[in-house]
């Protein structure tokens, strides 16, 4: 296992360096984005208003407050990932994304683009939306803003993380690898328990 501190926005060079189970810590900008925005996106057919090559995206639907033409933070926390696993594919081949930050990870499909186009899923610590929020400097701009608390979010960061690569560019899935381990425990603790099979 390794650590990397990272500067956005990520190159597959830098990307295809991680294997699951690293920890990143990312410096720069990070996007915010969630279901709405994505069926915008993708389902209305919108073009986001920013580059998004080699962006990093964290899953969130944060709670903002704007001040007169500012959006000031209050509470950035993470959402979990996998309702929003049919978009993965089209943000790295159409935009070029290189990482997503979320909750639970993802499926097959988006193994397979993060394998074909130098992706990978980092994954946060549950509950620690108040870290993230420290970790979080600012709010630069928000794209699609009649979409909030849905919009696409601009933010500063920085040390943000640690993070865990829990999906890599080589095909490996830790979520997977963890559901398989304790899926040949089973049988032991049914039996212990007097459960028959």
């Amino acid at each position: 296992m390794a650590q990397y501190t990272f500067t956005t926005p990520l190159t597959e060079e830098m990307v295809r360096k991680l294997r699951v189970r690293d920890t990143v810590i990312l410096n720069g900008t990070i996007f915010g984005i969630r279901d709405l925005t994505l069926i915008h996106i993708f389902d209305r057919k919108n073009i986001p208003p920013v580059s998004l090559q080699g962006a990093v995206l964290l899953h969130t639907a944060p709670s903002l407050k704007k001040v007169g033409d500012r959006w000031e933070k209050i509470c950035v926390g993470t959402t979990t990932s996998g309702r929003m696993d049919r978009f993965t594919p089209g943000l790295m081949e159409d935009y070029g994304v290189r990482a997503i930050i979320g909750k639970g990870g993802q499926y097959e499909g988006s193994l397979k683009a993060m394998k074909k186009f130098g992706g990978c899923y980092l994954a946060i610590v549950g509950g620690a939306a108040a870290v993230e929020t420290k970790q979080i400097l600012e709010v630069e701009k928000v794209y699609f803003e009649d979409l909030h608390p849905e919009a696409l979010y601009q933010f500063k960061a920085k040390e943000f993380g640690p993070l865990i690569v829990a999906m890599d560019s080589h095909g490996n899935h830790l979520y997977f690898e963890q559901k398989a381990e304790a899926q040949k425990k089973l049988p032991e603790i049914y039996k212990r328990l007097g459960i028959p099979i």
